[in-house]
């Protein structure tokens, strides 16, 4: 498989990874299915959310697959109002990423990130490398550090 994006910003940034590679199928692109295929528990696959702010434009959240965005605390981490998810018709022009394979890391531009807090229990998570069909593991203080995010209460 050839290198995506977001694996050539990690390896010119010296920071350490792995990557998984699994089928999928159109139907089974969420992160709890992604955790199913590469055998590894759902709360350390985390998914790329992508919300626009009545304030901040663009912003993005990480959590757990198995997990629901509570919009009051991302708004309110994020300095919003309110924030709603973006049009997933959208997420392409915004991002250069497609659903079920939206990563983090290597967005069009540098928006305002957050990483639901808890992921820094787990010394590494996992997140989309660009593509359906492929995950990074990394630490999660190396992911905010890379997209420049912070940390939050998210869910």
């Amino acid at each position: 498989m050839s290198k995506t994006n977001a694996i050539r910003i990690l390896e010119l940034a010296k920071i350490p990874y792995s990557f998984t590679s699994y089928e999928y199928n159109e139907d089974e692109i969420d992160a709890v299915s992604v955790a199913k295929k590469i055998n590894v528990s759902p709360d350390t696959v985390f998914k790329t959310l992508v919300t626009t702010g009545d304030k901040t434009g663009i912003t993005i959240f990480i959590i757990p697959g198995n997990s629901e965005l509570n919009t009051k605390k991302a708004a309110l981490a994020s300095g919003n109002k309110k924030i709603e998810m973006l049009p997933t018709k959208d997420l392409l022009t915004c991002t250069g990423y497609i659903r079920g394979g939206c990563s983090p890391i290597g967005m069009k531009k540098k928006y305002p990130s957050f990483i639901e807090e808890t992921s820094q229990l787990n010394p590494e998570i996992y997140v989309s490398a660009g593509i359906r069909g492929m995950q990074i593991k990394i630490s999660p203080a190396d992911l905010c550090n890379v997209i420049g995010g912070k940390f939050a209460d998210l869910i």
